[in-house]
């Protein structure tokens, strides 16, 4: 932590956070030329639910009609080649290989995307009709669940070419960039429903505020005394547990001096068992609260650890609500937006509890003649950088429609394109990633370990979570297809 000489824009053009933010920015942009009239993004693929597959692929803008499926399809791939391929070699990888692998997940993900989503697959009973078919599966959700049981193919049974993946399989970048473009949603509930966005936003951070204030001392207190963990391993698997996964180990380990192998070992189990979580609980929270969305969804969010599986169990939990008989007319996404805000709470979190953490290892825990100072920049540093493209993608588009609102019509033209398809699509790509870099065999040997997160998560952290999410969040409903 110390003796680095940074600055405050260090990592601006090498880390992954901050490439989420210029990939977002930069559609955002490209998206709001729709109000002079310029489709710059229509040449996104679109897959929309299909009985007649020539019909299910199609350019996201008509001005592009012309590209048909196969000139749309190559187009999103070159596209997002060259974007994710010029920031792989500004964060300093292979980018012949990192191309490579990106072209085997993308094109995981567009087929799972297409099958997903025929009509005798996804269609609801109500939708038969319309595209001809007498009898479907009713699965709204299946093109997430092809994507993530490829890469789990992938990840367990096919692990050469997971090796070969790894450069590429980026579950977090692609996710970050993505709930960049969420930002677009959630401000265009600002506009048309201001009160829930208004609402998720203050009732998650004070979810987050009383749910973490006893996460982390309960889940310490079971690490030390039944588990007999040492401080940094429990130190390290609290952050991971409670806080935000993976970049709260991380976090966590760096701040307190933790040896490179917690956070490694830690980060296994966060992995694998946020994909548990990712499979079992949008359809148990379905199941058991289907007339409290947003609960389930702010539920969801405090309870899944990562933001990528968050953000794709949050999808699945709003496709599943979504396809109730009573909630069918819910916007899409704002179940989705519940879960997202209050990990974005948490992801804030992060960078304040390793600098309090930080204090206390070095004056409290380790406390030693001559000790290093701890400077309050570290929040900064570890705070998410991501969250900035979200929430001026939000903030740009309320004062936007306060100044100038009768231009947001043309300008959602555009920026639908890049919070829908594209945004879709890189959900999809999350998913496979995901399922590409879990292997369920590295939990042999972490038997104390697993077994202490299991415990933490199931009797500790998902009924506090609830309890909390439904604290804060009973009543409040998502707002309607106008």
């Amino acid at each position: 932590m110390n003796g680095v000489n940074r600055k405050w824009y260090s990592g601006m053009t090498t880390q992954e956070d901050w490439w989420a933010v210029w990939l977002g920015l930069f559609m955002f942009t490209l998206g709001l030329l729709s109000v002079s009239g310029i489709d710059a993004v229509g040449w996104q693929m679109k897959v929309s639910m299909w009985s007649d597959i020539s019909k299910g692929i199609v350019p996201s803008g008509k001005a592009y009609a012309g590209l048909g499926p196969w000139g749309s399809l190559f187009a999103t791939y070159v596209v997002w080649g060259v974007l994710f391929g010029v920031g792989a070699s500004f964060m300093g990888q292979n980018v012949v290989k990192f191309l490579i692998g990106f072209t085997v997940i993308w094109g995981i993900a567009v087929f799972s995307w297409v099958v997903g989503e025929a009509a005798v697959i996804g269609a609801p009973a109500s939708a038969w009709k319309k595209y001809g078919i007498t009898w479907g599966l009713q699965l709204g959700e299946a093109s997430y669940i092809l994507c993530l049981v490829f890469g789990l193919i992938i990840g367990n049974f096919i692990k050469p070419l997971a090796e070969f993946l790894k450069d590429a399989a980026k579950p977090e970048w692609f996710i970050k960039t993505a709930i960049v473009y969420l930002g677009i949603k959630i401000g265009e509930m600002s506009l048309n429903a201001a009160g829930y966005a208004l609402d998720i936003a203050i009732a998650g951070a004070c979810a987050t505020f009383v749910a973490y204030l006893l996460f982390w001392p309960i889940i310490y207190v079971i690490a030390r005394r039944w588990f007999s963990l040492p401080r940094q391993w429990a130190a390290v698997l609290c952050s991971g547990i409670s806080i935000c996964g993976v970049s709260a180990a991380i976090a966590t380990a760096g701040a307190i001096r933790a040896k490179p192998i917690i956070p490694a070992m830690i980060s296994i189990l966060i992995i694998i068992y946020a994909m548990v979580e990712l499979v079992v609980l949008p359809g148990f929270y379905t199941w058991v609260a289907p007339h409290d969305p947003v609960v389930n969804g702010a539920a969801m969010g405090m309870t899944v650890k990562t933001d990528g599986a968050d953000a794709a169990a949050g999808a699945v939990l709003d496709s599943m609500m979504r396809a109730l008989p009573h909630g069918q007319n819910w916007v899409e996404g704002s179940i989705l937006a519940a879960s997202i805000m209050t990990k974005i709470w948490i992801d804030i979190f992060i960078g304040v509890w390793a600098f309090i953490l930080a204090l206390i290892w070095v004056y409290k825990v380790e406390r030693q003649p001559g000790q290093s100072h701890v400077p309050v920049s570290e929040v900064w540093f570890r705070f998410p950088k991501f969250v900035i493209g979200y929430l001026f993608c939000w903030f740009f588009i309320m004062a936007f429609g306060a100044i100038v609102p009768d231009l947001v019509k043309p300008a959602m033209a555009g920026w639908k394109v890049v919070s829908g398809p594209m945004r879709n699509m890189l959900f999809m790509m999350c998913f496979v990633a995901m399922g590409c870099i879990t292997d369920f065999s590295k939990l042999r040997g972490l038997g104390r370990l697993a077994l202490l997160y299991a415990i933490g998560l199931v009797f500790v952290i998902a009924p506090i979570a609830y309890f909390v999410a439904w604290l804060f969040h009973h009543g409040m409903m998502p707002p309607t297809v106008s």
